[in-house]
């Protein structure tokens, strides 16, 4: 069931109990990333961040990638002026992947290359098949990252991890994404889709004003000044309080579940 006025023709939507799974699936193309995917995720998102209803979102790839990466038969005629403006495309869609109110959690299923690594970065948390294989290779074709895996892959991994990949453009497999610090979790490839239901099902049952809060609070801090993000948080904390948090206390103190 979906709420979303759109036809998608590369997501598919699959909606239970507050958590809404979205597949990437155009498996022919090995889910390469093109201006349909961007627009269709852009509208999707733009739908869902309305939602007070929806809890938990998680991303996955059909068949055997993740995304292989952008469309190159796309990007092969651009010009630099389209080339920028494709970039933008992405980086827009990807921030609002971030800036969404809902933890989103990447199932990390196959390829995560190039776009497809930026994708799987703008997500809050991955958990990756041992299949799955990641990379920015995109020196090979004489190009940088361009939806902003220059800017996040750092700030996952540090300067040097990030550098290394970037400049020699290799593929790493799983275990050393996990290494890395790059994903947070890899499962065989049978139990990948239940580690990330059970994940988003236990996310779901929590307080849901603070689970978006908490996602906000990291989200905004990791862009700016430690007082600043100390400061909101205590201004988003005490909101809590007389609301949300007064009933998940009293619960707790009362030893019952709490009635969210």
């Amino acid at each position: 069931m979906s709420h979303c006025a759109m036809n998608y023709e590369t997501l598919k939507l699959e909606e239970k109990d507050g958590i809404l799974t979205v597949t990437n699936s155009r498996p022919q193309a090995l889910n390469a990333l093109n201006t349909r995917f961007f627009t269709e995720m852009g509208a999707l998102l733009k739908d869902l961040s309305g939602r007070a209803d929806l809890k938990v979102v998680i991303l996955t790839g059909d068949g055997k990638a993740f995304a292989a990466g952008a469309d190159i038969a796309e990007m092969v005629t651009m010009d630099s002026r389209q080339g920028s403006e494709f970039s933008r495309l992405g980086q827009a869609v990807f921030q609002a992947m971030e800036d969404l109110p809902q933890p989103v959690i990447a199932a990390v299923n196959g390829f995560a290359l190039g776009g497809g690594c930026e994708l799987a970065m703008s997500c809050d948390v991955r958990v990756a098949s041992s299949a799955a294989k990641f990379g920015q290779p995109e020196v090979n074709l004489g190009l940088t990252p361009g939806y902003a895996g220059t800017q996040r892959l750092p700030r996952l991994v540090g300067s040097g991890a990030a550098l290394q990949l970037l400049l020699t453009g290799d593929m790493i497999a799983a275990d050393e994404a996990l290494r890395l610090g790059l994903v947070q979790k890899v499962v065989a490839p049978e139990a990948l889709m239940p580690e990330v239901q059970a994940m988003a099902k236990k996310v779901a049952s929590k307080g849901p004003k603070a689970v978006r809060l908490a996602k906000r609070l990291v989200r905004q801090g990791m862009l700016g000044d430690f007082k600043a993000g100390c400061s909101l948080e205590s201004e988003l904390f005490g909101s809590l309080f007389g609301n949300e948090g007064a009933e998940g206390m009293k619960a707790f103190l009362e030893k019952r579940p709490a009635k969210w």
